[in-house]
C-alpha cells in the first residue's frame, strides 16, 4: 500500500494529502540490488511495503516526490554518502532490550563459570556483539561477565565490543541512557546495581559497566577486515535472518576465524540451519544455537 504524504501547503495554510506513487517491480528490484550491494541484507517481496512505508518516511522529510528520484539521490548526489548512512539507520534498526535471551545469556554465563580458573586471571575475556543495535546487548553481556567474575570472586577483567552498521545507533549506544521499558523481566536486583536514574525519565548504565564495553561502526560485509581477533565470545543474534543462506555461512565462518581456540559462538535460533560451521563444535542446547571452537585449531 502507497503511503500518503503529507505536506503543509503555506499558500493555504491547510495540510494537503499527496499520494506517492506505488512502487513498481522495476524499481522494487532496484532497491533490492542496492541494499544487497552494500548491505548483503535481501529484502522479499512481502518486505515491499516495509521498504515504501520507510522511504516514504524519509522522502517527506526532504522533500522528496519519487522513489526514482531518492535512488539516484542515494547513488550519485551530492549528499549520498551521509544520506544512505541515515537511509540504512532506518531500515535496519531493531527493537530490542535487555537480558532479550535470558536462555543464551545464561549459557554464556555457564561458559565463563566452567572456565579454568587459572585463564581467567591471566587473560581478561573479550567478548563481542555483533549487530549490537543500541547496546542492549553488549551491555547485558558486560553485567553477566561482571556477575561471573564476582561469582568466582576474580578481578572483573573483561571487555566487551559492540559493532553496528548504523552510526546513529552506536553513539546512541555510548550515551549509554535508556527507557526504563528496556529492563522489562530484568531481576530487580539487577536493575538496582547496574542502571541508576538520569535526565528526563531515563536510566543510565554505571559507570563500572559503560568502561567496559566500546563500540565501534562495521558492516558485517567487512568482516575481513575487522580488527577483532582471539575473541572468547561472539554474539550474533537476529542479524543472519536478513540474509541469504549463502551469505549467512561466509558470515558465520569469518565469526569462527575471529573466536579464540575454544571460544564461544551464539547465534540467534533457526538462523543457521542443516549446516555444520567448520573447525566448530555445537554446544548441546534445545532452547540456544551456540558453537565452541575446537581447541586444535589454528588461529
Amino acid at each position: 500500500m502507497a503511503q500518503m504524504h503529507n505536506n503543509l501547503s503555506p499558500a493555504e495554510g491547510i495540510w494537503s494529502l499527496r499520494r506517492l506513487p506505488d512502487m513498481d517491480e522495476a524499481q522494487f528490484s532496484q532497491w533490492q540490488t542496492l541494499l544487497e550491494h552494500r548491505t548483503g541484507i535481501t529484502l522479499s517481496a512481502e518486505r515491499r511495503s516495509f521498504l515504501e512505508t520507510n522511504l516514504g518516511i524519509r522522502m517527506r522529510e526532504i522533500g522528496c516526490s519519487s522513489y526514482q528520484a531518492y535512488y539516484e539521490k542515494i547513488v550519485s548526489g551530492p549528499d549520498a554518502i551521509r544520506e544512505w548512512s541515515t537511509l540504512v539507520d532506518r531500515l535496519t534498526v531493531q527493537e530490542t532490550r535487555f537480558f532479550r535471551d535470558p536462555d543464551a545469556f545464561r549459557l554464556v554465563s555457564d561458559y565463563v563459570l566452567t572456565r579454568p580458573r587459572e585463564q581467567l586471571k591471566k587473560r581478561p575475556l573479550e567478548a563481542w556483539s555483533v549487530g549490537c543495535s543500541t547496546g542492549e546487548e553488549p551491555y547485558t553481556l558486560a553485567m553477566v561477565l561482571n556477575e561471573c567474575m564476582s561469582q568466582l570472586a576474580l578481578q572483573p577483567l573483561f571487555g566487551v565490543t559492540g559493532s553496528d552498521i548504523s552510526k546513529p545507533v552506536i553513539e546512541k549506544a555510548r550515551n549509554g541512557q535508556f527507557n526504563p521499558r528496556k529492563l522489562l523481566g530484568m531481576d530487580e536486583d539487577m536493575k538496582s546495581r547496574y542502571f541508576r536514574p538520569a535526565e528526563r525519565n531515563t536510566v543510565e548504565i554505571v559507570n563500572s559497566i559503560r568502561d567496559r564495553v566500546c563500540f565501534t561502526r562495521l558492516n558485517v560485509l567487512d568482516l575481513d577486515k575487522a580488527p577483532m581477533h582471539g575473541m572468547n565470545i561472539i554474539f550474533c543474534q537476529n542479524l543472519l535472518i536478513y540474509f541469504r543462506r549463502w551469505r549467512r555461512r561466509e558470515i558465520v565462518k569469518r565469526l569462527a576465524e575471529r573466536l579464540a581456540p575454544g571460544g564461544l559462538l551464539v547465534l540467534g535460533q533457526g538462523e543457521l540451519t542443516d549446516w555444520q560451521p567448520p573447525g566448530l563444535q555445537r554446544v548441546p542446547s534445545e532452547h540456544v544455537l551456540a558453537w565452541i571452537k575446537r581447541q586444535t585449531d589454528e588461529e
